[in-house]
């Protein structure tokens, strides 16, 4: 005779019970990011909790743009780049719960604390995971960390706010403001 083993939720109804963590493929991240190679990090989503953290996966080859020149005989991804992955995966959390999504953009209002702990080369995959600290309609701050191997390489605070999208002429003028700042 064969005992039922004990519900780990027993005050739960079937109907309660928690939404499996959401995933996403690369076409999904695709229609919440407006970035597009060279200049998309995230690969994979592999787990998501709505409002509060969100899991990813970006896959580091030698072929991307940025090995030609940071470093031609010793290729490391830029710090800058860790960086802005931890930004696009919190984007990607923000973004899908902003119904109007086509009509906005996500930018960087604040990076705090980032820390760079090992180089990460090509061959290796980046698992970003971010946590929010503090949700608003608009903005959001969040902790990021990037493992590889299960070894802390980066980590991060960032901020980022939700704005409408401009016209075509002074949305480049933004861009290109917005990299300049970016890039000091």
């Amino acid at each position: 005779m064969s005992e039922t083993p004990p519900d780990p939720t027993p005050h739960q109804v079937p109907d309660q019970q928690p939404a499996a963590p959401k995933t996403m493929d690369i076409l999904e991240i695709m229609s919440l990011l407006p970035h597009r190679y060279p200049f998309l990090l995230i690969d994979r989503v592999v787990e998501m909790v709505p409002r509060q953290r969100i899991v990813a996966i970006k896959n580091i080859t030698f072929n991307e743009p940025q090995f030609q020149g940071h470093f031609p005989d010793y290729p490391i991804m830029p710090g800058v780049l860790m960086v802005e992955a931890i930004a696009q995966a919190g984007g990607a959390l923000l973004l899908s719960e902003i119904p109007d999504r086509d009509s906005k953009l996500m930018l960087f209002t604040s990076i705090e604390n980032a820390r760079f702990r090992r180089p990460v080369t090509p061959g290796d995959q980046l698992r970003i995971e971010v946590t929010v600290l503090n949700w608003r309609t608009r903005a959001v701050k969040m902790s990021g960390s990037i493992t590889v191997d299960g070894k802390l390489v980066c980590d991060a605070v960032v901020m980022c706010q939700v704005v409408p999208r401009v016209a075509q002429k002074i949305q480049a003028k933004v861009e290109a403001r917005v990299k300049f700042v970016l890039s000091r």
